[in-house]
């Protein structure tokens, strides 16, 4: 039996990981029956933390911030979500003040029930019972035990050609969070659009808000929590569902220039680094980004400890079965694992390399890796490598060039926007559809 070794990236800490290793389970559960999944945890004993509570961290006095426009490309059809990640309630409150620019008459009428309040209603009403054919209870079944050392795939796993594979499990994380969610949109459209005169359109802009805000409050009031990792596919099948119910057709994400301009001013000021914004919430900023950017740095010095982590892990998978082994590494995990395998000992038995979200051939471009200058070859004993990527994914760079005849470069879409598409490779289920042929058996 073949068994595939799930090294994870950057930032990721127990929770997190047994949610993407639940993924993996059941994602290369539906595709290849005969892989076993192995754990290679290194996280919490050789990630960053701060270990002096922040104690490098300046205290705010008073600054003023200043942002700049024009950074995000007005004409991106993510741009939306790219907006609705920073704030759910944009594209709802662009609409209304258009709306109100629009209406010439506005006021109570006597005798009238307002359009609004009944659009409203039906925003309080939604449910996400229609979404998928199981039940979000059916999806939760297939998380993994903790503290088991290894998985093998359940027969919980979504069936092949399941519309959106990952749905069962999205609609499991929102489904709390949605009758909040749908009150706070409702609110907002009884307040910025009560009395004025009835306009089309209100139906996906509704569903796009309380499925961001939903994902919002899943993800923690200062997105503290793990992200969710989402495909595009899902989403919009939660969001058309959603725009259904509330009598609309969702129209794919698409929004006014004028919208898109709030996008630009808002995502500009939320990333600046000198926005008032981010210096006020500056020690929260850093210390929640700590696990995410200080392994990056730690790994730089003391990278030896994720390695050796790796290379126990497929001494133990090589030891406890009789088939090959593959390492399958997200992001950081990917550096690695190249870094492992083009040391001079690198672990026996490894037969495929498979990098999603990996950095390792632009950091080998820069002359950054650990174990492989940048005028060296791979090994001639490094095994075959499969490098994932997405076009969306600012942090996934593709390697056919770098190492020609070496490295195979695979495409997915999962259709989200930037950091997003980083987190959600393993819930795109094409991922495993494409990996399926090239695992050894």
């Amino acid at each position: 039996m073949t068994s595939v070794v799930f090294v994870h990236g950057t930032g990721v800490r127990a929770k997190s990981y047994e949610k993407s290793l639940a993924r993996v389970v059941s994602g290369l559960g539906r595709v290849r029956a005969d892989i076993r999944v192995a754990r290679c945890f290194w996280g919490e004993e050789h990630g960053a933390s701060l270990g002096l509570g922040g104690a490098s961290l300046p205290v705010r006095t008073k600054n003023r911030g200043a942002g700049d426009d024009g950074l995000l490309d007005e004409d991106d059809p993510l741009a939306v979500w790219a907006l609705l990640e920073v704030d759910p309630l944009a594209e709802l409150r662009e609409f209304a003040q258009a709306v109100r620019d629009d209406d010439e008459e506005t006021g109570f009428v006597p005798g009238r029930v307002d359009p609004w309040e009944t659009i409203a209603d039906k925003v309080r009403a939604l449910t996400l019972e229609s979404v998928a054919p199981r039940s979000a209870a059916s999806a939760a079944s297939v998380a993994p035990e903790a503290g088991k050392p290894e998985l093998a795939p359940g027969s919980a796993a979504p069936a092949a050609g399941q519309p959106g594979g990952g749905l069962p499990r999205l609609i499991a994380d929102l489904a709390p969070h949605l009758d909040e969610a749908a009150d706070r949109v409702a609110d907002e459209i009884s307040g910025s659009l009560g009395g004025t005169s009835p306009a089309d359109g209100i139906e996906p802009i509704a569903a796009r808000a309380v499925y961001a805000l939903a994902v919002q409050r899943a993800e923690g009031p200062y997105r503290d929590d793990d992200p969710l990792a989402v495909d595009g596919a899902d989403r919009d099948a939660v969001v058309g569902a959603l725009t259904e119910r509330l009598g609309g057709t969702d129209r794919s994400g698409f929004v006014a220039g004028a919208a898109k301009g709030v996008a630009v001013r808002a995502l500009n000021s939320y990333l600046s680094p000198l926005s008032s914004l981010a210096r006020t919430f500056r020690g929260g900023i850093t210390k929640g980004s700590v696990p995410a950017s200080g392994d990056i740095l730690r790994y730089q010095v003391r990278g030896a400890g994720v390695r050796a982590a790796i290379r126990a892990a497929v001494r133990d998978a090589t030891e406890s079965g009789d088939g090959p082994v593959v390492l399958l590494a997200h992001s950081l995990g990917g550096i690695a694992c190249v870094d492992l395998l083009a040391e001079p000992d690198p672990p026996a038995g490894v037969e495929l390399l498979v990098t999603v979200g990996s950095q390792a051939p632009f950091l080998y471009e820069l002359d950054a890796l650990t174990a492989l200058r940048r005028d060296e070859p791979l090994p001639a004993a490094f095994p075959r490598w499969i490098n994932v990527y997405d076009e969306q994914d600012l942090l996934g760079f593709v390697g056919e060039k770098v190492f020609p005849g070496r490295v195979t470069d695979l495409r997915v879409n999962t259709r989200q926007p930037f950091p997003r598409a980083h987190t959600s490779y393993f819930a795109h289920q094409r991922l495993y559809d494409l990996l399926a042929p090239e695992l050894p058996k």
